[in-house]
This record gives C-alpha cells, structure tokens and sequence, in this order.
C-alpha cells in the first residue's frame, strides 16, 4: 500500500513582524530613558560632578620629615616698610584692572542694568540681580550662572585678593523646609557662588560667604521693581582682608571708606601682645611639645 505523503506546513512569512515591532519597542524605551537623562538640572549635575572629583582626585598626602636645628635654610628679613608699600600700591592697581575686566566682559548686562561695577579705592562691588543666577526662592544656580561666574572667576583667578560674597533678598517671607527664614535663603546663595567661584579656579582661602538676609535693601519693597533689586547677589573684592572683615562686617551697601578703613587698607593687621603677667599671678605650665 502506498504511503501518504505528509503535506507541508504553509510557511508563515510574516513571522519577522513580531521580532521587528520588539525590537521597535525596546527602541522606543531607550530613546525615552535617554531623553529623561538629559533633561536632568545641569546646574546640579555639574556640581554634584565637580565636587565628586575634587574629593576623589585629591593627590596622596605623605609625611614630610621636620627640619631640625641648623638642616633649616637661614633667610634674611625682607625690610616691612618697602613689602608693605609694595603690596598696597600692587592690590590698588589690581582693584582697577578687575573692575576694567569686569566692565568689557559684561557691557551687555550693565547696559541691561542686570549687573553693575561700583567701588572705591579700598574695595569694588560686583551686583548681580538675583534673577540672572536663581530661580525664585531656591539656591541651586541656574544654567546661565554658571556662564557668568567661570567669567567672573576668569577674571579674578589671577588676583591675590580676598573676595566675599553677600546674599540680600527682599521682605518677602518665606518658610520652606529647606529655608526657614530669608536668612537661609540668601547665606546659602551666596555659599553657592562661593562654591562655584573655588570650583572655577578662585583660591577658596581668599573666598568667604555672607547673608544678610531681607535687612539691608537699597530699594523701596512696597513695590515689584524695589523688591527685584534688592533681591541680589554681591561679590565684593577687597584690598586686603582687613578690609574685607571691615566692609563683611556691616554689609557693602553701609561700608563708607572712612578714616579707619583707609587705614586698614594702607596698615598691615597688628599682632596683639602678650598681656603683662600681673603681681602675684602664677603662669601655667607650658604644654609638653
């Protein structure tokens, strides 16, 4: 008897559909994860990265012995008088030579009236609307501070003198989890520059940070115009850290450069002396070295 022959199966020659839409999907997703990557704050993430680095890629520290008696180089001092002189006239010259920089890299801005150059002999002010660096009532630069502050930090890297920087807000309250009062809000702003002025190459031992708060506007706060511009930021570079503890002290909009200042500004800080043993006081010991 003869076999039946068994029939073949019809090939499916669309079976590649489903491979095919499995792999557009899988596309798809890859495409959305990537996109919601990038849409990430670059503002926080170029932080949080800088600083990730600096802590990681800091050199090895090793023990250096300490020179003893004579192993040490003899040096001559330096005559005060000329050293001093010197360096008052170099810190004046370098005031002036950052407020020119500062003015040709900013004329856009000035013009705007978003950012103003003011100063004096002593110290120059670097303000900066709040609004160009931040959004309202937060503390995290925005992505355009940070084109602003690598200029800036461009500009005064090269220079040895100190730097602070002030936050001022207006009277607005506020009353976050993060910012209790206006005073948070604008010491931690004005932390933020400071950090991104170190990151950008600004010695951070010539830099410190201020908040003043709501209580020292320079405009009328009943309107919108006067709360904008006390909402600001101010870098005010100094000649010398005298200075700097002098005009930190009461805030650049009430620093006036008076005779004590000019003298702070021309005069290196004295150390204070010893005071005098009384009669019948008994001296403690000396710490063990």
């Amino acid at each position: 008897m003869a076999r039946r022959r068994h029939q073949e199966e019809h090939e499916n020659h669309e079976r590649w559909l489903v491979s095919y839409a499995d792999f557009i999907t899988l596309l798809f997703a890859f495409f959305v994860v990537m996109y919601s990557i990038s849409s990430i704050n670059e503002g926080k993430y170029k932080i949080l990265s800088d600083s990730l680095t600096g802590v990681f890629n800091q050199p090895d520290r090793a023990i250096k012995p300490i020179p003893v008696g004579d192993e040490r180089p003899r040096t001559t001092e330096p005559d005060r008088s000329l050293v001093d002189e010197e360096s008052t006239l170099s810190a004046a010259d370098s005031l002036e030579s950052i407020a020119n920089s500062v003015r040709e890299a900013f004329g856009d801005l000035i013009q705007a009236e978003q950012l103003k150059v003011s100063g004096n002999e002593l110290w120059i002010e670097i303000e900066l609307s709040s609004s160009l660096l931040f959004t309202s009532g937060d503390a995290i630069p925005n992505n355009a501070a940070f084109d602003i502050i690598e200029k800036i930090a461009r500009i005064l890297a090269p220079y040895e003198n100190p730097v602070h920087v002030e936050g001022f807000t207006d009277n607005l309250p506020i009353q976050t989890a993060q910012f209790p009062t206006n005073w948070e809000l604008s010491t931690a702003r004005a932390a933020s520059i400071v950090r991104m002025l170190a990151i950008e190459g600004v010695k951070p031992s010539r830099l410190a940070a201020v908040g003043y708060g709501e209580f020292q506007p320079i405009a009328d706060n009943t309107t919108a115009e006067g709360r904008g511009r006390n909402r600001r930021v101010v870098l005010v570079i100094s000649r010398n850290l005298d200075i700097r503890r002098s005009v930190s002290g009461v805030g650049s909009a009430n620093a006036k450069p008076d005779a004590a200042l000019q003298r702070a500004g021309t005069q290196p800080a004295k150390t204070p002396a010893a005071p005098a043993p009384q009669a019948g006081a008994v001296n403690p010991p000396s710490p063990a070295p």
